[in-house]
């Protein structure tokens, strides 16, 4: 929609937009569960012809405030987020955000309460999007301020961040230096600052 505003498309712009709004109130239809109190990660087609949700906790349902559909203050969203926070989080001195629960790629441990899979630097940027999305105020912004404390500090001596590190070790896993989590963490940390000078009275470092 906003290309084709750019481009003086109107009539496109508002076809694209009506279709942005049926998209959004599809997902708070089908993708909000009650029952979980959280969005679920997707629906899947049973043999049948019905579907079953997919109740995987996902780091990419970060996409829920980051392309817009919602607001990162939504509850709902708060709700999902506070679940992805808490049930990805390694639990181990090394910490990070696993990609999913139960990640089996390049898996490091087999102790899936603890760790839910492997942390990566561009799941773990997400979560510190997220809080500076939803901060408002000077003290909430400061919540962010960890997650890239944790990055910086999960790089190597060089500076190099890998795909994803090794829970116990640190030791970099998969690819390494992997562009995605150095841009990744480029992009969230400018969010942070021009969120710094969007609310100067409120929000500064």
């Amino acid at each position: 929609r906003n290309f084709a505003q750019t481009f003086g498309d109107h009539e496109r712009a508002q076809r694209y937009g009506q279709a942005a709004v049926e998209v959004r109130d599809a997902m708070a239809k089908h993708l909000w569960s009650e029952g979980l109190g959280r969005f679920i990660r997707r629906l899947v087609p049973t043999d049948s012809g019905g579907w079953e949700i997919d109740p995987t906790i996902d780091a990419s349902l970060f996409a829920l405030f980051k392309f817009h559909p919602f607001e990162a203050g939504d509850p709902r969203v708060a709700s999902t987020m506070d679940a992805v926070s808490k049930n990805l989080w390694v639990n181990t001195p090394v910490g990070g955000i696993a990609r999913y629960q139960n990640d089996t790629y390049h898996r490091a441990s087999s102790d899936k309460r603890a760790v839910p899979g492997n942390p990566w630097f561009v799941c773990t940027m997400w979560l510190a999007d997220y809080l500076t999305a939803k901060g408002s105020t000077v003290e909430a912004l400061k919540e962010a301020v960890p997650i890239f404390e944790w990055a910086v500090s999960h790089a190597l001596p060089s500076g190099v961040l890998a795909e994803q590190v090794d829970p116990y070790t640190n030791k970099p896993l998969s690819v390494s230096p992997l562009t995605w989590s150095h841009g990744t963490l480029v992009l969230s940390l400018m969010e942070y600052l021009q969120k710094n000078r969007w609310k100067p009275q409120q929000v500064q470092d």
